[in-house]
């Protein structure tokens, strides 16, 4: 083999050294910085076993904070299985990595929130806004879902509250209601603040339903001509 030849080798070999450490930084720690950053400190393993980082602080995430705690991933790999990385979670009080304590955030565990039995909830309750389809959908468009859900919470829990607080939290969140849409009066006369917010909450999530009708008035007790 020549001079040359021999060169030529060695920089192809450099060439492919230099291509399987991009290749190995990408895979490895690139992945990890983009899915990241663009899925709000999650990558494809963390959101299937539910695990989310998040700064410290409870700050919001800044994309330094990620390239951080990827690149000293080499760090906590040393010398091998990670037992760097595994020795300072077990010294963390909060389980952090030598990547954490560096970019100052911590991986958190997301609990899986479990909906309520609207069903149940809402079973043999007569919904009076029903009668007005036109309106509740009218409703549907304005409400964000952070409104939705703080409706919904509110009467999942009202029970947990005392009277008064009930009674305050629950004409709040009605008023706050009214203002969204002004259904007729024949819709709304009569029935509670609760009762108001309940009918909201069944028409915001229960959008197939068409209400439980009210018991008919008994014979005997009707008006005669």
């Amino acid at each position: 083999m020549s001079s040359s030849e021999g060169r030529l080798s060695i920089i192809a070999g450099g060439f492919a050294e230099a291509f399987a450490a991009l290749l190995f930084f990408f895979l490895s720690i690139g992945y990890s910085i983009l899915f990241e950053w663009f899925w709000r400190g999650q990558t494809v393993g963390k959101r299937v076993v539910g695990l989310r980082v998040v700064d410290a602080q409870g700050l919001r995430l800044q994309f330094s904070q990620i390239v951080v705690r990827n690149l000293l991933r080499v760090a906590d790999a040393l010398p091998v299985l990670y037992l760097v990385g595994g020795i300072a979670c077990l010294a963390s009080r909060r389980s952090q990595r030598l990547g954490d304590f560096a970019a100052n955030t911590v991986v958190v565990r997301i609990p899986k929130v479990r909906e309520p039995n609207l069903d149940q909830l809402m079973a043999g309750k007569f919904n009076s806004l029903r009668t007005y389809p036109h309106l509740e959908a009218r409703l549907r468009q304005r409400v964000s879902p952070a409104e939705a859900s703080v409706a919904l919470q509110a009467v999942v829990r009202r029970d947990l509250l005392d009277s008064s607080a009930r009674v305050e939290l629950l004409g709040e969140i009605a008023g706050h209601f009214r203002e969204k849409i002004a259904f007729p009066s024949e819709a709304i006369e009569g029935i509670t603040d609760e009762q108001y917010v309940r009918n909201v909450v069944d028409t915001l999530y229960r959008k197939g339903r068409t209400g439980v009708s009210p018991d008919p008035a008994p014979a005997e007790a009707k008006s005669v001509s």
